[in-house]
């Protein structure tokens, strides 16, 4: 191989008899389609159907191809552990984000939990308010009739004895002043104070 006119148009390049073949360093399949156009288009020789190939340029294309091949194994293995990298990275980011989801998720479903046994709570509580006011609501109306009903009978006691106290007073005037004997009277007048 020629290293003459490596630089053609700032393209690397190699020269082969007339041909200029451009290459780009590390391009080893440029170099492989070249030989495989070489050998495709090479003339038979004569009489003869084996194709008439110029040897020291395809030994030369291949051989460029080999030095190639280092350099572009080692950038795909680059490239590979690049790759490698940046899906670990990606992987553990996305683990990451999934393990914060999860843990977001627990705390919500945890304060639901906690809403929903708060909420149970205080309808247990309003539930149970609701049923002591109407136990004490109960047992206050009750406890009122029975004073209302022992203050009623006391007031008809007291009515009854008002009215046979005016009957007494209103048969007493009635009578001459020097036959009303005020002692039974008087007793028998007051003795509903006993019964209150």
């Amino acid at each position: 191989m020629s290293n003459d006119n490596f630089e053609i148009f700032g393209v690397a390049g190699a020269q082969y008899g007339n041909d200029v073949v451009p290459v780009n360093l590390g391009d080893t399949e440029s170099f492989l389609t070249h030989v495989i156009e070489l050998i495709s288009s090479a003339p038979n020789a004569p009489l003869s159907s084996a194709p008439k190939i110029n040897r020291e340029q395809v030994l030369g294309l291949l051989q460029d191809a080999l030095d190639c091949l280092p350099a572009e194994i080692t950038e795909a293995r680059w490239m590979l552990a690049e790759r490698d990298q940046f899906l670990a990275k990606t992987q553990t980011e996305a683990d990451e984000i999934l393990e914060a989801g999860r843990v977001k998720v627990a705390r919500m479903v945890q304060r639901t939990e906690v809403v929903k046994a708060a909420e149970a709570r205080a309808r247990s509580v309003k539930e149970a308010a609701n049923e002591d006011s109407r136990r004490l609501k109960s047992e206050t109306e009750d406890y009122l009739d029975q004073r209302l009903g022992s203050f009623q009978v006391t007031l008809d006691r007291l009515s009854k004895t008002v009215a046979e106290g005016r009957v007494r007073l209103t048969a007493a005037a009635q009578q001459p002043a020097h036959q009303v004997s005020l002692d039974n009277e008087s007793n028998q007048l007051f003795d509903q104070d006993d019964d209150l």
